[in-house]
């Protein structure tokens, strides 16, 4: 069942980036050019994503366990610290470079982007690169101390 509501959730946002156009990084570098040819469209995807998911979450804190029966697993972090600056940092110059967003790109993938698929794949060996160098790092630490 946890596979079957995964897999529809996923259909939902897909569809909902397809339609929405934010699959088109020409959109999402408009909205990035508040000096230039500014496209605010992104701004209410935004804004309908976080009115959704601000329902979400005042309902899930209300709850024990997930809907399917599973554990509850919310952010917990509320502090601001290096680690999430340099990652929002990092995350807003691929954004503003490429115009892909890490969903938009997989979304784009089904409509047969080429650009996309690069992106992907660039981004999947970051987050490879950031693992492997996270878990060296946090041996490393625990043999020095």
């Amino acid at each position: 069942m946890q596979v079957l509501m995964a897999f529809i959730t996923g259909l939902i946002f897909g569809l909902g980036l397809i339609l929405s156009d934010m699959t088109n990084p020409a959109k999402v570098i408009g909205f990035l050019d508040i000096a230039g040819a500014w496209n605010p469209s992104l701004a209410f995807v935004m804004g309908g994503a976080i009115l959704i998911a601000s329902i979400a979450f005042h309902f899930a804190n209300t709850r024990p366990k997930a809907l399917l029966g599973g554990t509850m697993r919310l952010p917990t972090a509320r502090q601001i610290d290096r680690r999430l600056v340099l990652g929002g940092l990092a995350f807003g110059v691929g954004w503003g470079l490429t115009g892909y967003c890490p969903g938009p790109a997989v979304a784009s993938l089904a409509i047969g982007g080429s650009k996309a698929l690069i992106f992907v794949v660039a981004m999947l060996a970051g987050m490879a690169i950031f693992e492997i160098h996270d878990r060296h790092s946090s041996a490393h630490k625990r043999t020095v101390v």
